[in-house]
């Protein structure tokens, strides 16, 4: 279950990372930035999990690893590393944006 705990949390994130890209792209700035820091409470709370994980890994409680489990991984890697990137595309599209004025 904490594997789907991670993958909906993650998946929701980068969802939410893609859109804001995409309203920025629209000239939507502001509401890109919105977006961004909202769906980074999905990322925040799929990172807990992770954190929650390797605290019990740490204090000697072995957690059973899956493919699903590697899947999560995954899922919470890319939706970190997409958060980066929106951050920077949206940055760019709002000095393309201000530069067009």
């Amino acid at each position: 279950m904490l594997a789907f705990k991670i993958i909906s949390d993650a998946g929701t994130a980068s969802a939410g990372f893609l859109s804001a890209i995409s309203m920025a792209e629209n000239g939507e700035i502001e509401k890109a930035f919105e977006t961004m820091k909202e769906s980074e409470v999905s990322l925040v709370a799929a990172h807990k999990v992770q954190t929650e994980l390797l605290q019990k890994e740490v204090n000697g409680e072995s957690t059973e690893y899956s493919l699903l489990m590697v899947h999560a991984q995954d899922h919470l890697m890319n939706a970190i590393l997409l958060k980066d990137l929106a951050y920077s595309i949206i940055r760019l599209n709002q000095k393309i944006t201000e530069l067009s004025k």
